[in-house]
């Protein structure tokens, strides 16, 4: 006899909406206060709530959660909605610092967390948009898989 298992997203893995407001919470709180995230703390708005919100939107959808960000502004469309900004290896290499971290300190699963990390690792570098950057076409903006 033949178990079927269950198909679990990312999403789930986490925790759910929960987690991931807990997750998407540390890692601002880390770039507002670490001095090695100035540059691209620099960027966001003085105030983080609406950063924070879009941001848990996007990933509620892409981590195979609820679709809250497509439902309220259609497409992420990431490369086009960070263009107005310098993206350099910098800027990428702050946001994995904050992001590995809240991952380090909110994810248990060793698993799900280097998992996680590296998608995050890829979509970083897809975001670079100054010479030398990544411009990945393949795979970013779509719900991944674990």
């Amino acid at each position: 006899m033949t178990t079927l298992q269950a198909h679990v997203t990312p999403y789930e893995a986490l925790g759910g909406a929960s987690a991931l407001h807990q997750l998407v919470s540390r890692f601002y709180e880390l770039m507002d206060t670490l001095p090695e995230a100035y540059a691209v703390r620099k960027i966001h708005p003085e105030s983080l709530a609406g950063s924070t919100r879009s941001l848990f939107e996007f990933l509620s959808g892409w981590l195979g959660g609820p679709s809250l960000y497509i439902a309220k502004k259609g497409h992420p469309r990431l490369r086009m909605r960070h263009a107005p900004y310098v993206v350099d290896q910098r800027m990428r290499d702050e946001w994995m610092l904050c992001m590995t971290q809240a991952l380090t300190e909110q994810v248990i699963d060793a698993d799900l967390r280097d998992g996680l990390n590296h998608i995050f690792s890829q979509m970083a570098d897809h975001l670079i948009n100054t010479d030398g950057g990544c411009g990945c076409a393949d795979g970013h903006g779509r719900t991944v898989e674990p």
